[in-house]
């Protein structure tokens, strides 16, 4: 049967528009490919981004956290992807021209030709082909994509999970360099908060503590013990690090992990949780130039580091991928809600917090 000549796709006309389109597919050369979107996760981009926090170069098919199977590979594609008809993957949304001295040091989100002006999900829908956002059908993969393979064990919707999974593993454990002694303070209990706990966990931290705000939180900070979490902290009702050094002897957190959101206060609190010689990465975004609380001073008389953390890379998602597998700690259990592509409006705003509705901890998108 041949494959359809349309695809449906979500496309973000202006903040909190949300709007479906057809597009014709494209031809495929010998450098190209095709994925056939099975699901695409949600992260907070995707939140910012419909709620005009972050801004776009115009409108754009949303959807950076995509599993598919390829429908169609030029051969020279699917050489050096690895991979061929009828296999499922998971889509790195950088690009890699793997030539520039970026690329060919590993650090392909600095590449030359690409960074995030390709990002996938945050590219113009006047760039043809225009499916280049896993909120559609169909999927174009450009010659300088990175394509993962999937685990046999994972299914589509669970297989979404390598994005903050692979994230957590960055920003908890590799840019930290965390390790044996370490005591490390998670700030947010979202998806990427309770991978950032089994990372540290995994990496041999001797203390996990995990931070929320508010009641809603609440669910969310009692998972984080099952992620490996020591202890957990409402900051809306107790100080941060007063309960880090009543646990720990009266010391500070060795490193601090910020996933948080739209929480200006956020870098503060980090500063105040760090002992001497921390290090804090910074990878929850602020949407604003405010921090208060926030004591410039300290960083030099703790003498802190201050990592600042974009995106993941490949080998860090097949590790998350690996991790994600072997069902260690429980991801595939946490609260998800899935919904077809035409729902995205209604979730994203859930997860935005701008509905009445509990936001899931993972939401999920199907064709």
């Amino acid at each position: 049967m041949s494959r359809p000549t349309t695809a449906r796709a979500m496309v973000l006309e202006e903040p909190r528009r949300l709007v479906e389109h057809t597009f014709a597919i494209p031809d495929i050369d010998d450098d190209s490919g095709l994925l056939r979107v099975e699901a695409c996760g949600l992260c907070g981009t995707d939140h910012e981004l419909y709620t005009g926090h972050l801004p776009t170069p115009g409108p754009v098919v949303p959807g950076h956290e995509t599993i598919g199977v390829i429908e169609e590979v030029g051969s020279a594609a699917a050489e050096r992807w690895g991979v061929q008809v009828g296999d499922r993957v998971a889509l790195e949304c950088f690009q890699s021209c793997r030539e520039c001295d970026a690329c060919l040091a590993g650090m392909y989100r600095r590449c030359a030709k690409h960074g995030t002006p390709t990002l996938y999900g945050l590219t113009s829908t006047s760039v043809d082909p225009p499916l280049r956002g896993g909120y559609a059908d169909y999927h174009y993969l450009a010659p300088d994509s990175m394509l993962l393979p999937v685990p046999h064990s994972l299914g589509p919707v669970d297989a979404t999970l390598f994005n903050p999974i692979g994230a957590g593993i960055r920003w908890g454990a590799d840019l930290p360099e965390t390790g044996p002694g370490d005591r490390v303070a998670v700030l947010g209990p979202g998806i990427r908060g309770l991978a950032a706990v089994a990372a540290a966990k995994e990496a041999g931290a001797e203390f996990v503590m995990v931070t929320g705000f508010g009641e809603r939180d609440h669910p969310r900070l009692e998972m984080a013990l099952g992620f490996g979490a020591d202890l957990t902290v409402d900051v809306a009702v107790d100080d941060p690090v007063a309960a880090m050094r009543a646990a720990t002897d009266g010391n500070g957190a060795s490193v601090v992990v910020d996933v948080t959101a739209n929480a200006p206060a956020a870098l503060g609190q980090a500063v105040r949780l760090s002992d001497k010689g921390g290090r804090i990465v910074l990878a929850g975004v602020r949407n604003s130039k405010e921090t208060p609380g926030f004591n410039p001073d300290a960083i030099v008389f703790k003498e802190l580091t201050i990592i600042g953390a974009l995106g993941v890379d490949a080998p860090v998602y097949r590790r998350a991928l690996d991790l994600l597998a072997s069902d260690k700690y429980p991801f595939r259990e946490v609260p998800r809600r899935v919904e077809p592509i035409a729902g995205a409006a209604e979730l994203v705003a859930t997860m935005a917090g701008e509905t009445d509705q509990v936001p899931p901890v993972h939401g999920v998108l199907v064709p």
